[in-house]
Protein backbone atom coordinates (compact mmCIF):
# COMPACT_ATOMS: atom_id res chain seq x y z
CA UNK A 1 0.00 0.00 0.00
CA UNK A 2 1.14 3.19 -0.85
CA UNK A 3 2.40 5.60 2.30
CA UNK A 4 -0.16 8.29 2.68
CA UNK A 5 1.44 12.08 2.97
CA UNK A 6 1.75 14.19 5.75
CA UNK A 7 0.74 17.32 5.02
CA UNK A 8 0.52 20.24 8.42
CA UNK A 9 -1.53 23.35 7.95
CA UNK A 10 0.10 26.42 9.38
CA UNK A 11 -3.76 27.71 9.30
CA UNK A 12 -5.89 29.58 11.66
CA UNK A 13 -9.32 28.71 12.17
CA UNK A 14 -10.39 31.71 14.21
CA UNK A 15 -11.96 34.00 11.06
CA UNK A 16 -14.36 32.57 8.12
CA UNK A 17 -11.83 33.49 6.06
CA UNK A 18 -9.23 30.55 7.11
CA UNK A 19 -11.73 28.34 7.50
CA UNK A 20 -12.74 28.53 4.14
CA UNK A 21 -9.69 28.16 2.97
CA UNK A 22 -9.47 24.35 5.06
CA UNK A 23 -12.38 23.54 3.53
CA UNK A 24 -11.32 24.24 0.49
CA UNK A 25 -8.12 21.71 1.34
CA UNK A 26 -10.44 18.96 2.56
CA UNK A 27 -12.50 19.25 -0.49
CA UNK A 28 -9.47 18.23 -2.71
CA UNK A 29 -7.91 15.69 -0.42
CA UNK A 30 -11.53 13.69 -0.28
CA UNK A 31 -11.69 13.97 -4.27
CA UNK A 32 -7.91 12.99 -4.45
CA UNK A 33 -5.76 11.64 -2.34
CA UNK A 34 -5.82 10.78 1.11
CA UNK A 35 -3.09 12.65 3.33
CA UNK A 36 -2.39 12.35 7.12
CA UNK A 37 -3.24 15.99 8.59
CA UNK A 38 -1.11 17.56 10.91
CA UNK A 39 -3.08 21.00 11.94
CA UNK A 40 -1.75 22.34 15.32
CA UNK A 41 -3.69 25.14 17.30
CA UNK A 42 -2.29 28.04 15.05
CA UNK A 43 -3.31 31.74 15.63
CA UNK A 44 -3.34 34.13 13.01
CA UNK A 45 0.57 35.68 12.64
CA UNK A 46 1.73 33.19 15.44
CA UNK A 47 5.01 31.41 15.69
CA UNK A 48 5.21 28.23 14.04
CA UNK A 49 4.71 25.19 16.33
CA UNK A 50 7.99 24.03 17.56
CA UNK A 51 7.26 20.55 16.46
CA UNK A 52 8.18 21.66 12.92
CA UNK A 53 11.59 22.02 13.19
CA UNK A 54 11.57 18.22 14.15
CA UNK A 55 8.95 16.87 11.82
CA UNK A 56 9.65 14.47 9.25
CA UNK A 57 6.33 15.03 6.86
CA UNK A 58 5.97 15.75 2.97
CA UNK A 59 4.55 19.22 2.27
CA UNK A 60 3.20 22.44 4.16
CA UNK A 61 0.53 24.66 3.63
CA UNK A 62 0.76 27.84 5.63
CA UNK A 63 -0.47 31.46 5.97
CA UNK A 64 3.19 33.06 6.01
CA UNK A 65 2.24 35.96 7.65
CA UNK A 66 5.50 36.95 9.47
CA UNK A 67 9.57 36.45 8.81
CA UNK A 68 9.69 34.03 11.60
CA UNK A 69 7.03 31.16 10.05
CA UNK A 70 8.86 31.97 7.09
CA UNK A 71 12.62 31.37 8.26
CA UNK A 72 10.82 28.23 10.18
CA UNK A 73 8.42 27.18 6.92
CA UNK A 74 11.96 26.87 4.51
CA UNK A 75 14.23 25.49 7.22
CA UNK A 76 12.34 22.53 6.49
CA UNK A 77 13.21 22.16 2.61
CA UNK A 78 9.81 20.22 2.38
CA UNK A 79 7.23 21.40 -0.30
CA UNK A 80 5.15 24.63 0.50
CA UNK A 81 2.03 26.12 -1.04
CA UNK A 82 1.78 29.86 0.70
CA UNK A 83 -1.71 31.36 1.11
CA UNK A 84 -1.24 34.41 2.42
CA UNK A 85 -0.69 37.96 0.78
CA UNK A 86 2.20 38.72 3.52
CA UNK A 87 4.69 37.66 0.53
CA UNK A 88 7.94 37.03 3.41
CA UNK A 89 8.72 33.94 1.45
CA UNK A 90 8.59 34.79 -2.52
CA UNK A 91 10.42 31.32 -3.54
CA UNK A 92 7.38 29.52 -3.30
CA UNK A 93 3.86 29.65 -5.23
CA UNK A 94 0.90 31.63 -3.35
CA UNK A 95 -2.48 31.31 -3.66
CA UNK A 96 -4.67 34.04 -2.33
CA UNK A 97 -7.93 36.50 -3.27
CA UNK A 98 -7.65 38.65 -6.60
CA UNK A 99 -8.01 41.86 -5.23
CA UNK A 100 -8.55 43.76 -8.24
CA UNK A 101 -11.64 41.23 -8.98
CA UNK A 102 -12.89 42.12 -5.34
CA UNK A 103 -12.28 46.01 -6.11
CA UNK A 104 -13.78 45.87 -9.38
CA UNK A 105 -17.00 43.71 -8.61
CA UNK A 106 -17.41 46.62 -5.05
CA UNK A 107 -17.28 50.06 -7.45
CA UNK A 108 -19.62 48.32 -9.63
CA UNK A 109 -22.01 47.69 -6.62
CA UNK A 110 -21.94 51.06 -5.61
CA UNK A 111 -21.93 52.85 -9.07
CA UNK A 112 -25.18 50.54 -9.85
CA UNK A 113 -26.56 52.15 -6.91
CA UNK A 114 -25.89 55.26 -8.13
CA UNK A 115 -23.27 56.38 -5.86
CA UNK A 116 -21.16 59.74 -7.12
CA UNK A 117 -18.84 59.78 -4.25
CA UNK A 118 -16.87 56.90 -2.89
CA UNK A 119 -14.55 55.79 -0.09
CA UNK A 120 -12.12 53.61 1.09
CA UNK A 121 -11.56 52.36 4.74
CA UNK A 122 -8.43 50.75 5.33
CA UNK A 123 -5.05 48.74 7.41
CA UNK A 124 -2.25 49.95 5.45
CA UNK A 125 0.03 47.09 7.45
CA UNK A 126 -1.55 44.35 4.88
CA UNK A 127 -0.70 44.09 1.48
CA UNK A 128 -3.97 43.11 0.33
CA UNK A 129 -5.86 45.96 1.90
CA UNK A 130 -3.29 48.53 -0.17
CA UNK A 131 -3.94 46.30 -3.41
CA UNK A 132 -7.70 46.56 -2.77
CA UNK A 133 -7.61 50.45 -2.16
CA UNK A 134 -5.23 51.08 -5.17
CA UNK A 135 -8.32 49.19 -7.15
CA UNK A 136 -11.19 50.18 -5.81
CA UNK A 137 -9.53 54.45 -6.24
CA UNK A 138 -8.54 53.73 -9.80
CA UNK A 139 -12.82 52.54 -10.76
CA UNK A 140 -13.74 55.13 -8.85
CA UNK A 141 -11.35 57.67 -10.45
CA UNK A 142 -12.39 56.06 -13.94
CA UNK A 143 -16.20 56.61 -13.12
CA UNK A 144 -15.33 60.09 -12.69
CA UNK A 145 -16.13 59.78 -8.42
CA UNK A 146 -15.50 61.69 -6.07
CA UNK A 147 -12.91 59.54 -4.04
CA UNK A 148 -11.82 59.96 0.07
CA UNK A 149 -10.04 57.43 2.02
CA UNK A 150 -8.84 56.53 5.20
CA UNK A 151 -5.82 54.59 6.54
CA UNK A 152 -5.74 53.18 10.07
CA UNK A 153 -2.63 54.20 11.69
CA UNK A 154 -2.72 52.25 14.55
CA UNK A 155 -5.26 50.49 16.92
CA UNK A 156 -5.03 53.33 19.47
CA UNK A 157 -8.06 55.76 19.09
CA UNK A 158 -9.04 54.15 16.68
CA UNK A 159 -12.61 54.53 16.80
CA UNK A 160 -12.24 58.42 17.54
CA UNK A 161 -10.38 58.86 14.61
CA UNK A 162 -13.39 57.18 12.72
CA UNK A 163 -15.53 59.15 13.48
CA UNK A 164 -13.85 62.67 12.82
CA UNK A 165 -13.50 60.87 9.08
CA UNK A 166 -17.04 59.96 9.14
CA UNK A 167 -18.08 63.42 10.12
CA UNK A 168 -16.39 64.91 7.18
CA UNK A 169 -17.28 62.57 4.50
CA UNK A 170 -19.87 63.85 1.33
CA UNK A 171 -23.06 62.48 1.91
CA UNK A 172 -24.53 59.70 0.33
CA UNK A 173 -21.13 58.35 0.24
CA UNK A 174 -20.81 54.25 -0.71
CA UNK A 175 -17.31 53.12 1.58
CA UNK A 176 -15.72 49.73 1.02
CA UNK A 177 -14.06 48.53 3.94
CA UNK A 178 -10.76 46.25 3.36
CA UNK A 179 -12.91 43.48 5.60
CA UNK A 180 -15.64 42.80 7.52
CA UNK A 181 -13.89 43.69 10.95
CA UNK A 182 -13.42 47.20 9.46
CA UNK A 183 -16.26 47.69 8.08
CA UNK A 184 -18.25 46.45 12.15
CA UNK A 185 -15.99 49.36 13.52
CA UNK A 186 -17.00 51.84 10.38
CA UNK A 187 -20.45 51.10 10.97
CA UNK A 188 -20.11 51.82 15.23
CA UNK A 189 -18.89 54.89 14.06
CA UNK A 190 -21.91 55.34 12.48
CA UNK A 191 -24.24 54.62 15.24
CA UNK A 192 -22.60 57.10 17.49
CA UNK A 193 -22.42 59.70 14.95
CA UNK A 194 -26.56 59.21 14.47
CA UNK A 195 -25.17 59.01 10.61
CA UNK A 196 -27.79 56.92 8.80
CA UNK A 197 -26.98 53.67 7.53
CA UNK A 198 -26.93 53.09 4.42
CA UNK A 199 -28.98 56.49 3.56
CA UNK A 200 -26.18 58.45 4.30
CA UNK A 201 -23.60 56.11 4.30
CA UNK A 202 -23.74 52.78 2.75
CA UNK A 203 -21.00 50.28 3.73
CA UNK A 204 -19.72 47.10 2.27
CA UNK A 205 -17.25 44.58 3.78
CA UNK A 206 -15.39 41.89 2.42
CA UNK A 207 -15.03 38.15 3.65
CA UNK A 208 -18.74 37.35 4.16
CA UNK A 209 -17.71 36.37 7.71
CA UNK A 210 -21.51 35.11 8.21
CA UNK A 211 -21.80 35.79 11.91
CA UNK A 212 -19.89 38.81 12.02
CA UNK A 213 -21.81 40.78 9.09
CA UNK A 214 -25.27 39.33 10.98
CA UNK A 215 -24.59 40.85 14.29
CA UNK A 216 -23.83 44.37 12.74
CA UNK A 217 -25.77 46.84 13.02
CA UNK A 218 -27.33 47.30 10.59
CA UNK A 219 -26.49 43.83 8.85
CA UNK A 220 -23.41 44.43 6.83
CA UNK A 221 -23.48 43.85 3.07
CA UNK A 222 -19.81 41.87 2.07
CA UNK A 223 -17.75 41.00 -1.01
CA UNK A 224 -17.76 37.05 -0.74
CA UNK A 225 -13.82 35.80 -1.32
CA UNK A 226 -13.86 32.03 -3.16
CA UNK A 227 -12.29 30.86 -0.19
CA UNK A 228 -13.09 27.07 -0.74
CA UNK A 229 -11.56 27.32 -3.92
CA UNK A 230 -8.22 28.89 -2.90
CA UNK A 231 -7.84 26.74 -0.97
CA UNK A 232 -8.61 23.50 -3.86
CA UNK A 233 -5.90 25.18 -5.82
CA UNK A 234 -3.49 25.54 -2.74
CA UNK A 235 -3.83 21.92 -1.85
CA UNK A 236 -3.88 20.69 -5.55
CA UNK A 237 -0.51 23.11 -6.28
CA UNK A 238 0.75 21.21 -3.09
CA UNK A 239 0.27 17.69 -4.26
CA UNK A 240 2.15 18.19 -7.73
CA UNK A 241 5.12 19.94 -5.65
CA UNK A 242 5.33 16.47 -3.35
CA UNK A 243 5.40 14.36 -6.63
CA UNK A 244 8.33 15.76 -8.12
CA UNK A 245 6.50 18.41 -10.30
CA UNK A 246 7.46 21.72 -10.49
CA UNK A 247 5.27 24.95 -9.10
CA UNK A 248 6.18 28.24 -10.46
CA UNK A 249 6.30 30.80 -7.36
CA UNK A 250 3.80 32.88 -8.82
CA UNK A 251 0.89 34.11 -7.82
CA UNK A 252 -2.68 32.31 -8.27
CA UNK A 253 -5.24 34.70 -7.72
CA UNK A 254 -8.93 33.65 -7.13
CA UNK A 255 -11.96 36.05 -7.67
CA UNK A 256 -15.22 36.75 -5.36
CA UNK A 257 -17.77 34.83 -6.43
CA UNK A 258 -20.32 38.19 -5.63
CA UNK A 259 -21.90 40.31 -2.60
CA UNK A 260 -23.91 39.15 0.40
CA UNK A 261 -26.51 41.90 -0.02
CA UNK A 262 -27.85 43.04 3.47
CA UNK A 263 -29.23 46.33 4.92
CA UNK A 264 -25.93 48.17 5.01
CA UNK A 265 -25.79 48.87 0.94
CA UNK A 266 -29.52 48.18 0.31
CA UNK A 267 -30.07 51.93 -0.97
CA UNK A 268 -30.28 53.75 -4.37
CA UNK A 269 -28.44 57.09 -4.43
CA UNK A 270 -30.67 57.81 -7.70
CA UNK A 271 -31.40 61.33 -8.58
CA UNK A 272 -33.99 60.01 -10.59
CA UNK A 273 -36.97 58.66 -8.90
CA UNK A 274 -38.56 56.83 -11.18
CA UNK A 275 -35.11 55.39 -12.49
CA UNK A 276 -34.08 54.40 -8.69
CA UNK A 277 -37.93 52.64 -8.59
CA UNK A 278 -37.68 50.35 -12.05
CA UNK A 279 -34.38 49.32 -10.90
CA UNK A 280 -35.63 48.28 -7.13
CA UNK A 281 -38.59 46.21 -9.07
CA UNK A 282 -35.78 45.05 -11.45
CA UNK A 283 -33.53 43.85 -8.67
CA UNK A 284 -36.29 42.51 -6.76
CA UNK A 285 -37.62 40.46 -9.29
CA UNK A 286 -34.91 39.63 -11.99
CA UNK A 287 -35.02 35.87 -11.62
CA UNK A 288 -38.42 35.66 -11.89
CA UNK A 289 -39.01 35.59 -15.86
CA UNK A 290 -39.33 38.71 -15.88
CA UNK A 291 -39.74 41.61 -18.52
CA UNK A 292 -39.71 45.23 -19.74
CA UNK A 293 -43.87 44.92 -19.75
CA UNK A 294 -43.26 44.16 -16.06
CA UNK A 295 -41.41 46.67 -15.05
CA UNK A 296 -43.45 49.09 -17.24
CA UNK A 297 -46.15 48.23 -14.37
CA UNK A 298 -44.71 49.33 -11.84
CA UNK A 299 -43.67 52.93 -13.39
CA UNK A 300 -45.88 55.86 -14.78
CA UNK A 301 -43.94 55.49 -18.03
CA UNK A 302 -43.95 54.82 -21.66
CA UNK A 303 -41.24 52.13 -22.32
CA UNK A 304 -39.50 54.55 -24.78
CA UNK A 305 -39.65 57.24 -21.89
CA UNK A 306 -38.23 54.49 -19.12
CA UNK A 307 -35.82 53.20 -21.57
CA UNK A 308 -34.22 56.66 -22.44
CA UNK A 309 -34.43 57.71 -18.48
CA UNK A 310 -33.26 54.53 -17.44
CA UNK A 311 -30.03 54.63 -20.25
CA UNK A 312 -29.36 57.95 -19.41
CA UNK A 313 -29.09 57.51 -15.15
CA UNK A 314 -27.38 53.79 -15.90
CA UNK A 315 -25.78 53.34 -19.23
CA UNK A 316 -27.94 50.72 -20.02
CA UNK A 317 -31.42 49.31 -21.05
CA UNK A 318 -33.95 47.66 -18.25
CA UNK A 319 -33.15 44.48 -20.53
CA UNK A 320 -30.00 44.53 -20.17
CA UNK A 321 -30.54 45.15 -16.28
CA UNK A 322 -32.44 42.13 -15.77
CA UNK A 323 -30.05 39.34 -18.25
CA UNK A 324 -27.19 41.17 -16.00
CA UNK A 325 -28.96 40.37 -12.85
CA UNK A 326 -29.98 37.16 -13.84
CA UNK A 327 -25.84 35.90 -15.13
CA UNK A 328 -24.85 37.32 -12.19
CA UNK A 329 -26.75 34.88 -10.25
CA UNK A 330 -25.27 32.01 -12.05
CA UNK A 331 -22.54 32.90 -11.70
CA UNK A 332 -23.33 32.87 -7.77
CA UNK A 333 -25.06 29.29 -7.98
CA UNK A 334 -22.59 27.82 -10.64
CA UNK A 335 -19.42 28.73 -8.08
CA UNK A 336 -21.27 27.69 -4.89
CA UNK A 337 -23.59 24.73 -5.11
CA UNK A 338 -23.91 21.36 -7.34
CA UNK A 339 -27.13 21.83 -8.56
CA UNK A 340 -27.59 21.07 -12.17
CA UNK A 341 -27.24 23.73 -15.17
CA UNK A 342 -31.03 22.52 -15.85
CA UNK A 343 -32.08 23.22 -12.25
CA UNK A 344 -29.72 26.65 -12.22
CA UNK A 345 -31.40 28.21 -15.24
CA UNK A 346 -34.97 27.17 -13.45
CA UNK A 347 -33.82 29.50 -10.59
CA UNK A 348 -32.62 32.46 -12.47
CA UNK A 349 -35.79 32.69 -14.61
CA UNK A 350 -34.64 31.32 -17.94
CA UNK A 351 -37.20 29.22 -19.95
CA UNK A 352 -34.69 26.75 -20.45
CA UNK A 353 -30.83 25.94 -19.95
CA UNK A 354 -29.91 26.50 -23.75
CA UNK A 355 -31.27 30.14 -23.30
CA UNK A 356 -29.13 30.49 -20.17
CA UNK A 357 -26.39 28.91 -21.80
CA UNK A 358 -26.16 31.21 -24.56
CA UNK A 359 -27.09 34.09 -22.73
CA UNK A 360 -24.24 33.61 -20.10
CA UNK A 361 -21.26 32.80 -22.62
CA UNK A 362 -22.50 36.42 -24.82
CA UNK A 363 -21.70 38.25 -21.67
CA UNK A 364 -18.91 36.00 -20.13
CA UNK A 365 -17.06 34.69 -22.75
CA UNK A 366 -17.47 31.09 -22.01
CA UNK A 367 -20.18 28.58 -20.73
CA UNK A 368 -21.46 27.77 -17.44
CA UNK A 369 -19.66 24.58 -17.22
CA UNK A 370 -16.52 26.08 -18.11
CA UNK A 371 -17.13 29.10 -15.51
CA UNK A 372 -18.05 26.25 -12.91
CA UNK A 373 -14.64 24.05 -13.57
CA UNK A 374 -12.28 27.19 -13.22
CA UNK A 375 -14.29 28.45 -10.10
CA UNK A 376 -14.99 24.89 -7.55
CA UNK A 377 -12.25 23.64 -9.21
Amino acid sequence: MRRRRAVALLVESSNAYARGLLEGIVAWVREHDPWSIYFPEQGRGEPPPGWLSRWKGDGIIARIENETIARAVARTGLPVVDVSAGRHLPSVPWVETDDAAIARLAADHFLERGFRSLAWCGEPRFNWSRWRRGHFEKAAREAGCDFRAYESPSASGEHERLIAWVRKLPRPVGVLACYDIKAQQLLDACRDLDVAVPEQVAVLGVDNDRLLCTLSTPPLSSVIPNTRRTGFVAAGLLARMMSGRKAAARAHLIPPTGIEMRQSTEILALEDPGVAAALRFIREHACEGITVPDVLRSVPFSRRTLEGRFRKVMGRTPHDEILRLKIERVKQLLAETDLKLAEVARKTGFPHVEYMSVAFKRLEGRPPSEFRLDRRG
